[in-house]
């Protein structure tokens, strides 16, 4: 495959089927491909808008043989209202200031995210990570990204989210808080908040990977409305009861 951003032919991969781990009984293959430097963002920007996802400088799509759950989605921006819980949201975390930052790892990041993975993901594939893992999640790869950092009013370093930034809109590619804030919902408030930077900047998407409905881990997604998800036939609406 050559791709309009390069003169270099594109190789895919296919990874080995694996127990899925977000529907139970199922088994997930992935295509991937590298992301060169000398491609510049355009080869990120391309692929993502095709349904790719990207982990460090690798960018893959879920390829499997016999379930079609994955898909990703984008909230269009434009038609966004923020619902009243959603604004209730917001309101919790109004003390968080944000900074955007060049992607680079720091040890205060790390120790954060260590404190997320242990509360929340402690038996996931990315439990027991070391801070070498970290500087390659945040610094490997990267195109046009930053982190956005939530600190407290006394400066505590809350949560954080690496983003990609696309020309049309931010890809949220992993975001990640302070446990013991789960009551004021970091999570949803870090995507609420870039939707609200996109709607500043006029920038028509908030990409938020995939979502697969069933999954507990994923179908909170289906909340954010009005919301897109890319199908072969290209992109189209969210209905209420999908």
């Amino acid at each position: 495959m050559t791709h309009p951003f390069t003169t270099r032919q594109l190789p895919f991969f296919l990874t080995a089927p694996t127990p899925c781990p977000y529907l139970p009984g199922q088994l997930e293959r992935k295509v991937f491909t590298r992301v060169d430097p000398a491609d510049g963002p355009g080869l990120n920007d391309a692929l993502t808008h095709a349904g790719f996802r990207r982990s460090q400088s690798i960018l893959y799509r879920p390829a499997c043989e016999r379930c079609s759950a994955c898909k990703s989605v984008r909230i269009p921006v434009a038609e966004f209202t923020f619902s009243r819980s959603q604004r209730r949201v917001l309101k919790r975390n109004d003390g968080l200031m944000v900074d955007i930052r060049p992607a680079d790892a720091t040890t205060e990041q790390f120790a954060l995210m260590s404190r997320y993975l242990e509360s929340r993901h402690g038996d996931g594939d990315m439990a027991g990570m070391h801070f070498l893992d970290y500087v390659g999640m945040v610094e490997d790869g990267m195109q046009r990204t930053h982190i956005a950092e939530y600190r407290d009013p006394a400066g505590q370093l809350a949560a954080a989210a690496l983003v990609d930034e696309l020309p049309d809109g931010f890809s949220l590619i992993y975001s990640f808080f302070d446990p013991d804030r789960a009551g004021s919902s970091p999570g949803a408030f870090m995507i609420l908040d870039h939707v609200r930077r996109a709607k500043a900047a006029s920038l028509a998407h908030v990409y938020l990977g995939y979502w697969v409905k069933g999954s507990a881990k994923m179908d909170y997604k289906a909340r954010y409305s009005p919301l897109e998800v890319l199908e072969p036939a290209g992109w189209r609406r969210l209905e209420a009861g999908e």
